[in-house]
C-alpha cells in the first residue's frame, strides 16, 4: 500500500492577490461578471474594488493540496466556503491540517486566510501515488483540469 510522500500538515502558501490574478482568473472560468474585472461597476455594486471570485479560490486550493501530496496525486473531492473578499494588494495565505489518513487517501482541511479574514474554509480529500487512478475518467466523471464545456444543439 503507498505511502504518503508529503509528511504531516501542508507548509503555508502565501499568494499575492493582484489584480492580474484576479482578471486573469475570472476569465480562465469564463466568469465575465464585471466584479471581477471592472474597478468603476464593482464599487457602483458597494465594494472598494474588483474581487476574486469563487472558481479562482478554488483552483487556488486545488493546487494547495495536490503541490503538498505530490506528483500522481489525484484531487477526489474539494469543498469550499468563502468568507472575506480577496481583494488587489492583499495577500492570501493558504494553511492546511491533515484531518484523516486512510491507506493512501487523506482528508486535509484548509483556512485561507488575508487582511480581512478568513477569505475561504474548506476540505478537501486526496489519493496518493500508484493507487490514485491512471485511466480516463468514466462518462459521468470530468477530470479535474479540463473544463465543462457547454453545447448547444
Amino acid at each position: 500500500m503507498p505511502v504518503f510522500r508529503a509528511a504531516g500538515a501542508p507548509p503555508p502558501l502565501r499568494i499575492p492577490v493582484t489584480r492580474t490574478l484576479i482578471v486573469a482568473g475570472a476569465l480562465a472560468s469564463r466568469d465575465f461578471q464585471d466584479v471581477h474585472h471592472d474597478p468603476e461597476a464593482a464599487r457602483a455594486r458597494g465594494t472598494p474594488d474588483i474581487f476574486m471570485n469563487i472558481l479562482t479560490t478554488n483552483g487556488l486550493v486545488g493546487r494547495y493540496v495536490t503541490d503538498w501530496a505530490g506528483p500522481g496525486s489525484v484531487l477526489r473531492r474539494l469543498a469550499i466556503r468563502l468568507g472575506a473578499p480577496n481583494y488587489p494588494g492583499d495577500e492570501l495565505t493558504l494553511t492546511g491540517t491533515v484531518a484523516a489518513v486512510e491507506g493512501s487517501t487523506a482528508r486535509v482541511r484548509i483556512v485561507g486566510r488575508n487582511s480581512l479574514g478568513r477569505h475561504v474554509t474548506g476540505e478537501a480529500t486526496v489519493e496518493l501515488g500508484s493507487s490514485a487512478r491512471r485511466t480516463p475518467p468514466g462518462p459521468s466523471e470530468s477530470p479535474r483540469s479540463a473544463p465543462r464545456s457547454r453545447r448547444t444543439p
